[in-house]
Order: structure tokens, then sequence, then C-alpha cells
């Protein structure tokens, strides 16, 4: 085990989306050094969606290529080297949908995950297969196995609602289209993947990343068992804002929070979370050195929070762990 001060520690990350993956980073970095570290990311499979016959994980793909080294760190998402040949050939064909692009590279996983699935493998062994080759040093953990999709309930035509896949939604309409419910389909049968209440339980610390705490945070939590076991657990919880000076630091969170009525600030997130003490999720949180929060039963610390490498997120991740000590006081 690793041992931050004199307490023994395995960290377990609840993450979805870019931010999630570079927090993640941070994570392996701050414990580098140690070679027993426990590091378990529990991850968000609410964007998950099937097209052109293929299943796509984009929060489990983006953490594993990003931490096997393989992610385009220019443009933020995707494959190193990727190309679009098939996504140009589809569209040709007028194979619909034309919106979301499936790079040559990514296809492969896809296609391996597809197959395996099909063969009635669940999502868990197959993370665990594909992480095989990418060697991420933090073991993977989709949220459910099962099929649980996030859908946007948006105008339709002649006044009516309709509801979109979570992905069209975000990729095609860039979340400019107004959303008025977000609703996971599937919640109802889901269960937590293998590991993943064991995993929060056993940690002597779980991490809320600085992920969007609507569709990937908050997709998480709603699998059954997931919140009840962060609020049972005996060691602490620190979350990590997403939100600086009012506005997210990557992706589309303000387009997100608004819609659950909860405002865009570092402190109404911590609130949305809730402190433990009173039935919420926090012990403490992390805001961004210029932001201010209060919120009763969580501690507060401010830090700088922006990830602009694996130094940074490592101080922030340590920043965290000493959080964590603090409130175990």
């Amino acid at each position: 085990m690793v041992r931050v001060g004199s307490v023994i520690v395995r960290v377990t990350v609840l993450a979805g989306g870019i931010g999630g993956a570079r927090f993640l980073g941070g994570v392996r970095a701050a414990l580098a050094d140690e070679a027993d570290a426990e590091i378990t990311a529990i991850v968000n499979t609410g964007d998950d969606v099937t097209m052109h016959g293929l299943r796509i994980c984009p929060d489990l793909d983006s953490i594993m290529y990003t931490l096997g080294g393989a992610s385009d760190t220019e443009r933020g998402w995707g494959r190193q080297g990727e190309t679009w040949r098939i996504k140009e050939q589809l569209a040709l064909y007028g194979a619909e949908p034309t919106w979301f692009g499936l790079g040559d590279l990514d296809i492969s996983t896809h296609l391996v995950r597809t197959r395996m699935l099909d063969a009635g493998y669940p999502l868990s062994d197959v993370t665990a297969a594909l992480c095989d080759r990418w060697k991420p040093g933090v073991r993977l953990l989709p949220m459910t196995d099962d099929r649980c999709e996030t859908h946007v309930v948006v105008d339709g035509e002649n006044g009516n609602r309709r509801a979109i896949h979570f992905q069209e939604w975000w990729v095609r309409y860039r979340a400019e289209i107004p959303a008025y419910a977000f609703v996971q389909v599937g919640l109802e049968s889901a269960q937590a993947a293998p590991g993943v209440l064991e995993a929060i339980l056993e940690a002597d610390v779980l991490l809320l990343a600085p992920s969007n705490p609507v569709v990937s945070i908050g997709t998480i939590l709603a699998v059954p068992g997931v919140r009840d076991a962060i609020i049972q657990r005996t060691g602490p919880v620190i979350g990590l804002s997403p939100i600086i000076g009012g506005a997210p630091v990557r992706g589309m969170a303000d387009s997100c929070l608004p819609v659950i009525g909860v405002e865009v600030s570092a402190q109404a997130v911590a609130a949305h979370y809730g402190a433990r003490s009173a039935g919420g999720l926090l012990d403490g949180w992390l805001i961004h050195d210029t932001d201010t929060a209060a919120v009763d039963g969580i501690a507060v610390r401010a830090v700088p929070l922006y990830m602009t490498d694996d130094e940074a997120s490592a101080a922030m991740v340590q920043a965290a762990l000493d959080l964590a000590e603090s409130t175990r006081a």
C-alpha cells in the first residue's frame, strides 16, 4: 500500500471525460514513487453510444488513451496520429450520423469491444482486456456493465418535447439548444459493475475528479448503490471543483448545471454535492485559489486547479490527499 504521512492510501476516483483523464494522470504522477499504489477509477458510461454498429465508450477510451500515452494532446481528445478515411467514406455513402467522427485508429478499439460484447463478455471484462494493451497504471472500472445512456430532453416539433442521446446534444448541437432534463435510459435496472462498490467502500481516500457534476459525476452517482456506498464509507471524500471563476475549465458544465437548478460556481457545486455530515457526499472541497466557497460541514481549501501538465495535476492530487488527512483529525 501507499503511505501518505502515517495513513495507508488506496485511492478511488470517480471520473469522466478529458478532465477526468488528466486528473487521473495527476493521481498516477503523485503516487509514481510508490510501487504498491492502488488507484481505481470508476468511470462514467452514460455517454456510451452505438453508431455504425460499433459500441463506443468515450470516457473509458479518453482515460485509457490518455494514461496509455496515445491521446492527441494538441486536439485534446482522440488518438495521436488519427486519420479519418473511413469517416469520409461513410459520408460519401450518406451513412448517418455524419456529425459524429470515428477515427480510423479509434475504430479498432470499438471493433474489439463490440466483438467481445457480442460474444457475451461484460463491459468490465472488455475494459480490462483493452487495458492490457494500453497499461494505464490505473484500474479502470465502468460504473455499470448494463446499458445506461444519458438522454437529453429538448424541444421537438409542434411544441412537444423529445429526448435525444446526450452525444447528439453535446457533439452535434454543441449544447446550444435548450435542455430541460437529463434522463438515464436503463438506470432502473442497472447495477454497479463488479468491484465498484468495494472500491468505494474500501478506499482510504475517495476523490471526485473535476469532471462535469451533472453528466459525468452525477451519472455515476445515479447508479443504484453508488451514492449509498459513498455515504456509508468511513474514509474521507474529497471533491475538486470543475468551476473556476464562474466557468468550467473544460467542457460545457455551464450548459448542464442550470438545467438541474445549480448555479455555475464552485460554492454551488459543493452545496449540490452536500456535506456527508448532513447526508451528502463531501468531507472536503478544493477550489481554485482565486475563488471562494463556504458550505457548512465541508472543509474548503483553495489551491491552483489548472491541470496544465501532470506536475500541476499531481500537486492538486497531493493537496486533496493533504485535505483528506486533515479531515481525519
